[in-house]
């Protein structure tokens, strides 16, 4: 199977120009392509991964990808898929980001030596260097008013309003693919499928520059729009974005949005964002279909995600947690595992370094009242460390402390309280 087939067959094709002839360029070349992605937090989430994953895709399928971050246009904003104006960041705020973004994306895209090692741009680099007038004369006078009106992204934003600012989007995007052809013979551009308008407008631009001079070979494609069965946002929970950064969104809680996912989703999951082949994932849906309460494709997703985006000791971490919050085993627990794992949970510092269990129970908050605490700990609903405490007089020791750090309290079956110390 070549790799449009393939890329087909997973649903990862949203619009495409001139398949044909995409296809035989890829059959007959090793093609440089590239796709964008601007800085606009210190870290991408998993709403970036389908345009990171395709770039690794063709990557793995011979070809060249070129990671382009958004330094310049990052300082612009892109009007595509917003109702209202971007907030601005300082030029130090954009490179610290842009920065940070590049180390995230060395970590997926094989950056190594190789013929077909990924490389990685920045647009600031270009874009900082033009002049208004430059501007304007080299690269406005391609772009009609009409036209531009006309695209998605300043069409939906005309009744709002939108500024100058990021009505010039497109053609700053436009002028990185013709940077991109011109420097390093770039002869596809890739993205979400709300970057269609930004990627014709570029393919445009590389035809009107270029009219009378050559023929330009060149071509865009866009991967779908994610969504949830359910019609929730992908890549939301209830704290917010699941980022690829591990101090924003440790492996565990990481691992545990792909361990999650609905039934109805896991399968389209495995087809966009693993490289399992097909019949493995079709072996997997029929475990969906047969045993949905083993979740066995989930456990897989799972683990090809954590290993993907962070590493395979990543991942032994985040099944270490899984399975000692399952069992009940929370002295198998490392300290730096006992911080990812309960990272939500309520926590109390505690300043003495032997606390009566009752007592800690009131201060921390875990039971309301002594007299509740007397009967919780009688009634053996007191759990230290995973292991039932029904004495009313106990302290708990030095070397009840994981790392002499945490104490873990669960209070019935699922009330987790982090002592800290």
């Amino acid at each position: 199977m070549n790799l449009l087939e393939d890329l087909h067959q997973r649903g990862l094709v949203n619009q495409m120009t001139d398949e044909e002839g995409l296809q035989k360029h890829l059959e007959n070349n090793q093609v440089t392509l590239y796709c964008g992605f601007d800085p606009t937090a210190d870290s991408l989430h998993i709403g970036h991964l389908l345009p990171v994953l395709m770039l690794k895709r063709f990557q793995v399928a011979g070809h060249r990808p070129i990671a382009l971050v958004g330094g310049g246009t990052g300082m612009i904003g892109d009007p595509s898929g917003r109702s209202s104006e971007r907030q601005l960041n300082s030029a130090d705020v954009v490179k610290g980001y842009s920065d940070r973004i590049k180390d995230q994306l060395a970590k997926i895209l094989n950056f190594d030596d190789g013929e077909n090692a990924a490389v990685a741009r920045n647009n600031h680099d270009w874009l900082s260097q033009m002049t208004i007038i430059d501007f304007l004369r080299d690269t406005g006078k391609h772009f009609g008013v009409n036209y531009m009106l006309a695209k998605d992204s300043v069409e939906s934003r005309i009744e709002q309003g939108i500024s100058f600012t990021e009505f010039s989007y497109m053609i700053l995007q436009s002028l990185d693919f013709q940077q991109l052809y011109q420097k390093e013979n770039c002869t596809l551009q890739i993205g979400g499928s709300d970057q269609w308008g930004n990627i014709t407008a570029g393919l445009e631009l590389l035809r009107r520059s270029t009219a009378g001079e050559e023929e330009v070979e060149a071509y865009g494609l866009t991967v779908p729009l994610i969504t949830k069965a359910d019609g929730s946002k992908f890549g939301k929970t209830a704290g917010g974005a699941v980022w690829l950064d591990p101090e924003k969104t440790s492996p565990y809680e990481f691992y545990q949005f792909w361990i999650n996912a609905d039934d109805r989703d896991v399968i389209r999951y495995l087809k966009v964002f693993t490289f399992l082949d097909m019949d493995e994932i079709a072996a997997l849906e029929k475990e969906v279909q047969e045993r949905p309460e083993k979740r066995v494709a989930q456990r897989r997703l799972a683990e090809e995600m954590t290993k993907l985006v962070h590493d395979e000791k990543a991942l032994q971490q985040a099944e270490r947690i899984s399975e000692a919050l399952f069992s009940g085993d929370i002295k198998a627990l490392s300290g730096e595992e006992i911080e990812q794992g309960f990272k939500d949970v309520p926590s109390f510092t505690s300043d003495s370094k032997d606390s009566q269990l009752l007592d800690l129970l009131v201060n921390a908050g875990i039971s309301p009242s002594k007299r509740q605490a007397r009967e919780d700990i009688s009634n053996g609903a007191i759990y230290i460390n995973g292991e039932r405490n029904q004495d009313l007089k106990h302290t708990i020791q030095q070397e009840e402390r994981i790392e002499d750090r945490f104490t873990i309290i669960r209070r019935g079956k699922k009330k987790y309280f982090l002592i800290r110390y």
